[in-house]
């Protein structure tokens, strides 16, 4: 599957003149729709995705280069990178996707653009390695990811500015619907942790992770949300397998979620987003039943 790459733009990138604007919605009464405007960047229709460089969509969310799902993806015919459109944009609590795509003109984009393959390795158990590094939680204290050490993990790297609901924000509800499953199922483990990871720490200090995990519920017993400095962070979703750029306000990023089991070994990656909280449930319970937990050196 190809990976998706969610980018945070300047609105400068993109010449165009007329403004979104947020629209009567016919698919429900709870779904807000917006009249947007952007540069088509990569097509995909076997996947029913179209990446684009919108502009901002007034008091909802900035200029940012995104993956939209289409739920029919003739409306991608005919379409090229360079194109640029209008289109309207639906979102629910849950869901958001594009259509009505019209092309309106076309710029050139530079030669450089690529989406790189990324495969990569989960963090190096090694002496010095990041394992070890102690990053900062929600409460502003440091925290390794050694210190959970015989428990099994899940982790995965957002950002708590998106805010499309099946990208960022799914992650998030999948681990709190995973860890109130978990919870509520009768003989499950105990021994299990969830973290996730901001990719963007000048802005998601300890009290924005805090008030970000209050809203989804979250028991920090059983869940983190973690920060730290740049580079630290950058080095931490290479290795784990997350692809992370950052310049001048872009970011990009794709999907990764990672079980690792209760000796410290990766057993699962859900290279995607979307709903797969009963997944993160069954491969816990399997990861926390590992009893083979040596200690490591350090």
């Amino acid at each position: 599957m190809r990976k998706l790459f969610i980018s945070v733009l300047c609105v400068g990138a993109i010449s165009l003149t007329a403004r979104p604007a947020e629209l009567p919605d016919p698919s429900g009464p709870n779904t807000r729709a917006f009249a947007v405007r952007g540069v088509v960047r990569e097509l995909n229709p076997d996947e029913q995705t179209v990446i684009i460089s919108n502009e901002a969509i007034s008091n909802y969310m900035d200029a940012m280069t995104m993956p939209f799902k289409v739920r029919d993806s003739n409306v991608l015919k005919g379409l090229r990178p360079g194109d640029q459109v209008a289109f309207r944009l639906h979102v629910t609590s849950t869901d958001s996707w594009v259509d009505q795509i019209v092309r309106v003109g076309a710029v050139s984009l530079p030669l450089s653009e690529s989406k790189p393959a990324t495969v990569e390795l989960p963090p190096a158990r090694g002496r010095n390695s990041l394992w070890y590094y102690d990053f900062t939680n929600e409460f502003g204290r440091p925290v390794g990811l050694s210190d959970f050490h015989g428990q099994a993990l899940a982790i995965t790297f957002f950002y708590t500015r998106c805010p499309l609901p099946n990208f960022c924000p799914r992650l998030s509800k999948n681990f709190e619907e995973a860890s109130q499953k978990l919870k509520s199922l009768p003989g499950a483990p105990t021994n299990w942790h969830f973290l996730s990871i901001s990719f963007d720490p000048q802005f998601d200090t300890p009290a924005m992770l805090k008030a970000y995990g209050e809203s989804y519920q979250y028991d920090s017993k059983h869940w983190s949300f973690l920060t730290g400095p740049p580079d630290k962070i950058a080095e931490l979703a290479r290795q784990s397998g997350v692809r992370f750029e950052s310049d001048n306000g872009l970011i990009n990023h794709n999907f990764r979620t990672l079980i690792v089991d209760a000796n410290g070994h990766l057993q699962t990656v859900f290279p995607i987003s979307g709903d797969f909280s009963d997944s993160i449930v069954a491969e816990i319970i399997k990861a926390a039943a590992v009893t083979n937990q040596a200690a490591v050196a350090r």
